[in-house]
């Protein structure tokens, strides 16, 4: 993976508010950061999730099946056999149990082996008519990762439609990740934006609500509001399973963590700056943009994941 200075970074300063402990990692609007060298990202003896992970889905509200596919194809391609061509999801996906998961798995078990971890897609639900309405509290995110049904060590994801608001969406997170200790669950959350903010939650596939206004990027599967929801999750996701309990990997306050994923924020491609988000590929047929293939031939654009060992950003182009 090609590296990108964290000096040239456009960071998150990640607020969550929730009656249960939440970690961690809402995408928020890009600020410019300067990271104190003394206080990087590091590992705090904590808990992640590693061996196979189960992913169970709470669809929220109405999607269609091509914009199921959409995600549902991305978790597959974690962990897809065959391998999709390079660079890929699953190479992303590779990045993140070497520099986290592995080490933190063999700094408890003093060094012995270590399982690789894989993702799993299990069980699906859909709650079309939005049995909690259409304007969401954090709790009833909570209680909606419930109904999700994870399994044990397992995580809930929960998807919510474009027309569904969440306390915070667009103004402070794109998404966010949160744990409940005592049943030792874990959860993302991610919305739609392509009504409600696509220049925050799905730039640079939209052009951007602050800042220089650069021509947006051609969304890699033709849908910004889906595409942006894979990048969010991405993210989320990564956050998740290297920092699922708020004492594993994370950079600044407990309160207000910058994790694997939100400590590269904006950052797609190498040569990365605020407003540019990095030198891609393209697909010289549809003029899409992506850093990484997929299952069933899909192209998706991925965040950058911060190297605890270089205190870089590495990304997959």
């Amino acid at each position: 993976m090609a590296a990108v200075s964290a000096k040239a970074v456009v960071l998150a300063v990640v607020v969550i508010l929730s009656s249960i402990q939440l970690c961690m990692g809402a995408r928020r609007r890009m600020e410019l950061y300067q990271p104190n060298p003394a206080d990087m990202l590091s590992y705090h003896d904590g808990q992640v999730l590693h061996g196979d992970i189960a992913v169970s889905v709470l669809w929220y509200g109405k999607f269609t099946t091509a914009q199921k596919s959409v995600i549902s194809d991305f978790l597959l391609s974690l962990t897809a056999v065959p391998q999709a061509a390079s660079p890929s999801v699953a190479q992303w996906w590779n990045t993140i149990d070497h520099l986290y998961l592995s080490k933190a798995v063999q700094t408890k078990a003093n060094g012995g082996g270590v399982k690789k971890t894989q993702v799993l897609l299990a069980n699906q639900v859909s709650d079309d008519n939005c049995s909690m309405g259409k304007s969401l509290t954090l709790a009833q995110v909570s209680a909606l990762a419930a109904l999700a049904k994870p399994r044990n060590d397992g995580v809930a994801l929960v998807f919510t439609a474009q027309d569904v608001t969440v306390d915070g969406f667009c103004t402070s997170r794109c998404g966010l990740h949160g744990s409940d200790a005592k049943s030792g669950t874990t959860y993302a959350w991610v919305g739609n934006s392509a009504t409600q903010c696509p220049g925050q939650c799905a730039w640079p596939l939209h052009q951007p609500m602050y800042g220089p206004q650069s021509p947006p990027l051609v969304a890699p599967n033709g849908d910004v509001g889906l595409d942006g929801m894979v990048m969010n999750l991405a993210s989320m996701f990564a956050g998740v399973v290297t920092d699922p309990f708020g004492d594993a990997y994370y950079q600044g306050s407990r309160d207000a963590p910058l994790e694997a994923a939100t400590a590269c924020l904006g950052v797609f491609g190498n040569g990365a700056y605020p407003g540019y988000a990095g030198d891609l590929k393209v697909d010289t047929a549809t003029g899409a943009s992506y850093n990484a293939n997929g299952a069933h031939g899909r192209k998706y654009l991925l965040p950058a994941l911060y190297n605890p060992s270089t205190s870089a950003c590495s990304t997959l182009v």
